[in-house]
Order: structure tokens, then C-alpha cells, then sequence
């Protein structure tokens, strides 16, 4: 890494690496915020600025530059949706009568049998499915990156490959 390439405030950190990981980094955003993509695009704006800032976002070698990015990506994801979690749950609670205000989920481009069956597992075993076959990560990595131990992280994996399988061979027959 030249000199001139590395992050200011996170010397470990090179420019030129986060733009090769930014297509992989701007797809995990986009899951995280229900394939909204200004929201994702916010998300990644939120990301970059932490790590360029001097923010709490401090890569120090213990994991890949990708694994790292990945988990402060999902921390800012999460805060963001408990900040918004709680407004809702305000918002519901002291206007009961709110006239044009709803909650609408983000439409999903993937709707085939395949990914209809993974976005139907729970949380977990759908962030590690995604990680590993989408994002290219290993087992170890994407269990760092929801913040979870190896082993947590691969009965969560085991568990989903096996409810996948279930759920497409039933898919299939009813096909």
C-alpha cells in the first residue's frame, strides 16, 4: 500500500481497497436495508464516513479489510433500524390517527422460488447464507460479522442448509 493510498485517520486502510470492495460492500448494505437503494446508498455514505473520519470505525489487522467493512456496515444498519424501530413505536404510540403515514417494505428484485425461500429463514440463518454464497465470505468471517461466535455461526448455517433443502425439495414437488 503507497502511502498517498492509506486512510488518514485508519492508516491500515487504503483507498484503493475499499473501491475494489465496494460493489460486494454496497450489495451487503442493500440486504440490510430491504434492497432500498437510497437507504442503502445512506447506509454506505454513513460507512465511508466513519472509516475516513475519525469515528469509532478503527480497522487494526485482527480480521480482513472486507470482514471489517462488512461488520460496520450491519452495526450502522442495526443502530439505524433501532433509531427508526423506536420513532415508529412513538410515532404509533402518541398519533394513533396518522393519515397518509405507512410503513411500506422496500420491494425486493429477487422474487423467484430460491430467494423467496431464503428471505423466508430466520434473521440469522438468512445474514449467513447471504454472506457466505452472495458476498463470498468464509464461514469464520461472516460469523465476525453479525457478531457472533464460529461456532454460533455454524450451526446458523448448518440449520439454513437444511431448512433450504426442505423447503426446495417442497417447493419443487409442488411445482
Amino acid at each position: 500500500m503507497k502511502e498517498s493510498d492509506a486512510l488518514e485517520n485508519n492508516p491500515h486502510v487504503s483507498r484503493s481497497a475499499l473501491e475494489a470492495l465496494h460493489s460486494q460492500v454496497y450489495g451487503w448494505a442493500l440486504s440490510r436495508c430491504d434492497f432500498d437503494h437510497p437507504a442503502a446508498e445512506d447506509l454506505m455514505q454513513q460507512t465511508y464516513v466513519e472509516l475516513l473520519s475519525s469515528g469509532n470505525a478503527r480497522f487494526d489487522n485482527k480480521s480482513t479489510l472486507k470482514t471489517f467493512v462488512f461488520s460496520v456496515v450491519q452495526n450502522l444498519a442495526k443502530s439505524r433500524y433501532r433509531r427508526l424501530a423506536t420513532r415508529l413505536r412513538l410515532v404509533r404510540t402518541y398519533r394513533q390517527d396518522v393519515a397518509g403515514e405507512q410503513v411500506v417494505d422496500g420491494e425486493t428484485p429477487i422474487d423467484d422460488g430460491v430467494w423467496r425461500t431464503v428471505r423466508a429463514l430466520p434473521a440469522r440463518q438468512r445474514d449467513i447464507i447471504e454472506l457466505v454464497f452472495c458476498r463470498d465470505l468464509t464461514v469464520e468471517q461472516a460469523s465476525a460479522v453479525m457478531g457472533v461466535s464460529v461456532g454460533t455461526g455454524r450451526q446458523h448455517y448448518d440449520r439454513a442448509k437444511k431448512a433450504l433443502r426442505e423447503r426446495l425439495r417442497a417447493f419443487a414437488e409442488e411445482e
